[in-house]
């Protein structure tokens, strides 16, 4: 029990910056910095959708709070767009959240209780294992992407995993950081193994539209009566400043999950609501068809300069370093990066992962986005 000095202890494995401690060494350097760290975009939102497109005499309240689940034209534009994707869904299974970030945390808090167990499928996004530790839950890797090869393996390794305080099982496609899309043969096996063993899905679906080879399936339609399907305006929309995401999952638990968000974020930005009913009701279609395009070539051509597979989706590329690290280990070929001004994401931050690096190819113009790939493939003596 925690007093005055002390916080709670779930916090002490819970990294401040989940991506690197070279931030001295980085403002002694001076010259171009390729920020391939950080898992964002490059391109401003389609026109109609930017902040600037907003305003109060169109939009009169919009510097006021929302209803804590969201603006009505918003979830009514979610409603619409899950349907159309999903099948069946109504207005109480919608919350709109402070980002998928805060979506999350919002069902995080609703379905765990302390000392609960949620398997995460890894590599994984490293904001959800401390996401599951700030609500005083245990996070469990389950090295699932480059190892599984089937839907019978994919099932052996979460039931590996799975102990009496098993709670729930979180899945990422197109994942991040790999740039892997699980096929819907393994989903449908784990979503099967998740009822058969009474747990609650939650489906990381943000990079939903950019999927390069294959199909995106989602896992909602598998199991609706114990999915989370969680989105991200950020992700698909060039939106992440404007902190708006959303959650659809079963109505009869939404009420709880809601909850939760009123007493942490409360409602998510206004202004950020409107922009995204605009993206959903078809002003940023075309954006998110651009997008994808230009994404797949970076994508590829970053692959191909690494020497590593091209990326089925997302944004991202994770590459093993190994044969070019030394005695210094990781911390030592990232500090060898930051010296060039290059920064990578690492990767123990996304599992037991010590020796690979994350590598965003749309977090800066593409003109520096392949100036920092050179750098790399250079350091990786390719």
């Amino acid at each position: 029990m925690p007093r005055h000095p002390d916080v709670t202890p779930s916090l002490a494995a819970v990294r401040q910056s989940v991506f690197t401690s070279l931030a001295a060494r980085l403002a002694r350097y001076d010259g171009q910095i390729y920020p391939l760290h950080i898992g964002d975009t490059w391109m401003e939102p389609a026109l109609g959708c930017r902040m600037q497109d907003v305003t109060v005499q169109d939009h009169p309240g919009m510097h006021r709070y929302s209803k804590v689940q969201g603006t009505d034209g918003l979830v009514s534009a979610i409603v619409d767009r899950s349907r159309s994707r999903q099948g069946p869904t109504e207005p109480g299974s919608v919350l709109v959240s402070a980002g998928a970030t805060g979506g999350l945390g919002a069902i995080v808090g609703a379905i765990t209780s302390p000392g609960d167990e949620v398997l995460i499928l890894a590599p994984f996004w490293p904001l959800f294992a401390g996401i599951v530790r700030s609500f005083h839950a245990k996070p469990v890797p389950v090295p699932f992407i480059g190892v599984v090869d089937g839907p019978q393996a994919a099932v052996e390794a979460v039931q590996a995993a799975l102990t009496p305080r098993t709670v729930a099982l979180y899945v990422s496609t197109p994942n991040n950081p790999t740039g892997q899309v699980i096929p819907e043969s393994w989903l449908a096996a784990l979503a099967d193994w998740a009822a058969r063993n009474d747990l609650w899905l939650l489906s990381d679906e943000v990079y939903e539209d950019y999927v390069y080879q294959g199909t995106h399936c989602y896992t909602r339609p598998m199991a609706p009566d114990r999915t989370f399907s969680v989105h991200s305006f950020s992700k698909a929309y060039g939106m992440a400043g404007n902190r708006c995401g959303y959650v659809v999952g079963p109505a009869e638990v939404m009420n709880h999950v809601r909850k939760v968000s009123t007493h942490t974020f409360y409602s998510a930005p206004t202004a950020a609501q409107i922009a995204g009913e605009r993206a959903l009701r078809g002003a940023a279609d075309e954006w998110v068809v651009n997008a994808a395009q230009q994404y797949s070539r970076l994508g590829a051509a970053a692959a191909q300069r690494l020497g590593v597979e091209a990326p089925q989706g997302s944004t991202f590329l994770f590459v093993d370093v190994a044969p070019v690290l030394d005695a210094r280990g990781l911390d030592g070929f990232l500090s060898d990066c930051v010296d060039k001004g290059l920064l990578l994401a690492p990767g123990p931050a996304f599992g037991p992962y010590p020796t690979h690096v994350r590598v965003c190819f749309t977090s800066a113009t593409p003109e520096i986005i392949r100036e920092g790939i050179e750098v790399l493939a250079r350091l990786l003596r390719r």
